[in-house]
């Protein structure tokens, strides 16, 4: 059944073993994105060394998840070649990486034989969906989310990730 939609954080804290997240589209229009894009079209990168400067407070609920045990893996569905987001998401994806969550990489055409939902996601221990929803800008429709356990809907983001995880390429491996 449709369920109220929880804070994201919340979820997250209240996973036990595993949080997948699912990604489909070549651009987002959320947040500060746009300003973080334009400075690094203006050649700003995130340092290494300098962890203080990276996304946070979401790479600190990261860590501590991964520190509690849960596996956080994200697959990323990218057209080629790839967008200008894509390139900026790429080059910061280290910051996830070094938080603990595992991210993957895969070619759109690589998904044509894959029943995808029509939508982003994120999935808690294979029981609960998050689906998220965007306009064609990418910004947050309304509404931005539906949460559900309806098993129908629990299958196939399960197996959907799946699928799409075993044909993604590492982002150790993955170029742009």
């Amino acid at each position: 059944m449709k369920l109220s939609v929880p804070d994201f954080s919340d979820l997250l804290k209240g996973a036990k073993h595993s949080a997948v997240h699912l990604e489909m589209r070549d651009t987002y229009g959320v947040g500060s994105e746009k300003e973080k894009i334009a400075a690094w079209k203006a050649g700003h990168r995130l340092d290494p060394d300098d962890r203080a400067s990276w996304w946070r407070p979401w790479l600190d609920l990261i860590s501590e998840t991964v520190e509690r045990g849960v596996v956080i893996r994200r697959c990323r569905i990218v057209s080629e070649p790839v967008s200008e987001y894509t390139r900026w998401l790429h080059s910061g994806t280290f910051t996830n990486t070094a938080a603990g969550e595992q991210v993957r990489w895969l070619p759109r055409h690589r998904t044509m034989d894959i029943a995808l939902p029509g939508v982003d996601f994120w999935l808690f221990d294979g029981e609960t969906v998050l689906f998220n929803h965007f306009t064609g800008e990418g910004a947050w429709a309304d509404p931005a989310r539906t949460y559900t356990d309806e098993a129908a809907a629990v299958k196939l983001a399960g197996s959907a990730f799946e699928a799409a995880w075993e044909r993604a390429i590492p982002h150790e491996q993955f170029t742009v």
